[in-house]
């Protein structure tokens, strides 16, 4: 039997032989098919929250058509995966035990990103188990993209966002000084001197980040050129956006000097947002044809780069591939996690008496606030907190006041969990100019003083000191992980999964420093955190 050299990525155009073929047979298939509905139950959760953030983060609106081009990618190797036997592998067995592991570490943490990536492990080695080394190395690129659409965590994602702004503010300025427009900038935000245009999170390049990284793939899956070739084609999609985005900003502030606002806003904003999106994705169809060009292959640029069928083989007939015991191995797994899940479900929690935040008092010392603040909806529905509050106290003998925001969780181990000022503090043009952690010397807890997240916030001339911490069961933890890490340990050894957290915000004066600032929030968290044990228990 003759059979065609594999060109495990991309998968091109396979000549015509007359060959014997491999097919599945109804069990093997009826088999995969059970074992993926098993992953898909075992998983659903994680899938239901894969949905809603697809739905609500514009940077990942592309998601749902990635899937769809994963099963084409894989339809593509048809021809080529049946002149192939494909016997099942055993290292399948614990490529699935860890994909599931990975969702009983998800589930008790309330980590959806665990869930998610477990979902996609799982479903490696069910490929694995099915149709061994071989068809992986076929396969592979399809499960690679399916990765690329996992969400970020809000918070690395709030991260990411305010550095690319920092970034694209940057470049985007020092395109407008090259077209000889006076122009300053502080942070994000751009000094025209009639307008001022700030860099907010819609502008900061995500949208197109996430998407072109996906196009980036698929480019390079699509190039038949050496492998180095197509790593730099993908991981190009990243500096290309950057600079593509920061062209954006440049040019708006540009075309605002000279024709007004509205070259900022409405349609046209829109309009050059999905032009420069289009751009990114024609330069990197540029790479493919500059690396082409001066290849010197000889082949026609269709023959390396395009979308193809699977080929038509002449085939002198069929043989069935044998029932893989891995598979039948693998799917018992996933059974097995299915009926150990409602285990973990029904686990009686433990919520310790607590009383609540409406009840919390309105007077400190010299710190007397009015009244609690009630919340927007929008901001309540994305904390999705059992209990909160949110007041600023004010003493004759401060310069300025201090705002109290709390919220606790009676359970953390769904999507109900604290959300890390990290992510939510930037925001209307305010940027963190520094970020450590700080031990208040005055404020002493369990017989060691208060560790909190000390961040100085500055927007202009405008300047605000933030401390915060994450009160969790019997632990004070300033770092978001560990908060992550605890709520799986406690879950696991007490049944616990109750939390908070607590952030204290004072705005500067301009003659004021941050030594005072911070001898203010002292002296406030020393008049309030031996009041929080009735609010926020041990």
């Amino acid at each position: 039997m003759v059979m065609p050299e594999a060109l495990y990525f991309p998968a091109k155009r396979l000549p015509v032989y007359h060959v014997m073929l491999w097919s599945e047979t109804r069990y093997r298939l009826v088999l995969f098919a059970l074992a993926a509905s098993a992953a898909v139950v075992l998983f659903w959760q994680g899938i239901l929250e894969l949905n809603r953030v697809w739905s609500a983060r514009e940077e990942y609106s592309h998601a749902y058509f990635v899937p769809l081009l994963a099963v084409f990618f894989a339809w593509q190797r048809l021809t080529d995966l049946s002149l192939r036997p494909l016997s099942g592998s055993w290292w399948g067995m614990p490529v699935v035990l860890f994909g599931v592991a990975l969702f009983l570490l998800g589930s008790l943490s309330a980590i959806n990103l665990v869930v998610q990536i477990g979902f996609l492990v799982a479903l490696t080695g069910l490929v694995l188990a099915w149709l061994g080394w071989e068809g992986m190395q076929r396969l592979w690129p399809s499960l690679f993209l399916l990765f690329l659409i996992i969400p970020l965590p809000q918070f690395l994602i709030s991260i990411l966002s305010l550095q690319l702004q920092l970034l694209s503010t940057d470049i985007g300025v020092a395109f407008i000084r090259m077209m000889d427009i006076s122009v300053f900038v502080e942070g994000n935000v751009i000094d025209l001197g009639s307008y001022k245009l700030q860099v907010v999170e819609a502008c900061s390049g995500l949208n197109y980040l996430f998407p072109l990284l996906s196009i980036g793939f698929i480019v390079a899956y699509m190039y038949d050129g050496p492998m180095w070739q197509r790593i730099v084609i993908f991981l190009s999609s990243a500096p290309i956006t950057v600079l593509i985005n920061s062209f954006r900003i440049g040019l708006i502030g540009v075309t605002v000097e000279y024709w007004g606002i509205e070259m900022a806003e409405g349609v046209l904003h829109d309009f050059e947002g999905w032009a420069l999106f289009m751009v990114c994705t024609a330069i990197l169809v540029l790479e493919v044809w500059l690396f082409w060009r001066f290849s010197g292959s000889g082949k026609k640029f269709s023959d390396v780069f395009g979308i193809y069928l699977p080929a038509r083989v002449d085939t002198a007939g069929t043989q069935s591939r044998k029932l893989p015991k891995a598979l039948v191995a693998a799917f018992l797994v996933l059974v097995a996690g299915i009926a150990v899940t409602p285990l973990l479900e029904n686990r009686e929690a433990t919520y310790p008496p607590r009383v609540q935040f409406s009840e919390f008092p309105y007077e400190f010392g010299d710190w007397q606030a009015r009244r609690q603040q009630q919340l927007d909806s929008i901001i309540l529905d994305e904390l999705n907190t059992d209990d909160y509050y949110f007041a600023d106290f004010r003493s004759e003998g401060a310069v300025s006041p201090i705002n109290l925001h709390m919220t606790y969780y009676t359970s953390q181990k769904s999507r109900a969990s604290v959300h890390s000022p990290r992510a939510c503090l930037p925001g209307g043009g305010w940027g963190i100019d520094d970020i450590q952690q700080h031990v208040v010397k005055t404020v002493v807890m369990d017989g060691e003083p208060l560790q909190v997240n000390r961040v100085q916030m500055v927007r202009g001339k405008h300047r605000q000191l933030v401390y915060y911490w994450f009160p969790q069961r019997h632990r004070n933890l300033t770092n978001e992980y560990l908060v992550r890490w605890y709520i799986f340990y406690d879950s696991l050894i007490d049944s616990r999964s109750d939390g908070a957290l607590v952030r204290l915000i004072t705005p500067l004066t301009n003659s004021e420093d941050w030594t005072s600032a911070d001898d203010r929030l002292s002296e406030f968290a020393a008049d309030i955190v031996p009041e929080l044990r009735t609010y926020i228990p041990d």
